[in-house]
């Protein structure tokens, strides 16, 4: 937190001070969507249940990297903690996002589409959030999952 200097007004009267606050991990700042439903475990609990139904489903299976699982999981869990107001190591590690360009080499379909977000659906509705939260979650979960197709339909 930094105070700004005082300095008079033109015509009399000292000013209050104003305060900045620095952003995430600097422990002034206000809570976070991340911090607000729970941080990194909330997130790692998130993604896992999503991954435990794309496990079962013959459309999304293959399209995931069974003998990296557990990276797809914390890649997936970086990226939306650090969408969130979280860790920013996501970036640190693999450097812009660029969903649409990583998602490229994948046939995603509208049917693809709807099934990623019914495994997503339960993982979120396993998180038991306010509604608030649950809403401006999903909300960002169903553009992106829009966003991501690729290919037409069959």
């Amino acid at each position: 937190m930094t105070d700004i200097p005082l300095t008079p007004r033109p015509g009399g009267g000292v000013p209050q001070p104003i305060t900045l606050r620095g952003g995430p991990g600097r422990g002034d700042a206000p809570d976070t969507f991340w911090r607000q439903i729970g941080g990194r475990p909330a997130f790692e609990r998130l993604v896992r249940r999503f991954y435990e139904g794309v496990r079962t489903d013959d459309v999304l299976w293959p399209m995931y990297p069974e003998n990296d699982l557990e990276g797809a999981i914390q890649r997936l869990t970086g990226f939306l903690e650090q969408y969130w107001g979280g860790p920013t190591a996501y970036s640190d590690e693999r450097g812009h996002p660029r969903l649409r360009m990583r998602h490229m080499p994948f046939t995603v379909t509208p049917e693809a589409r709807d099934r990623w977000l019914l495994h997503m659906r339960a993982a979120v509705d396993d998180l038991e959030l306010s509604p608030l939260h649950d809403a401006t979650l999903w909300d960002y979960l169903e553009r992106a999952a829009h966003a991501m197709v690729n290919a037409p339909g069959a």
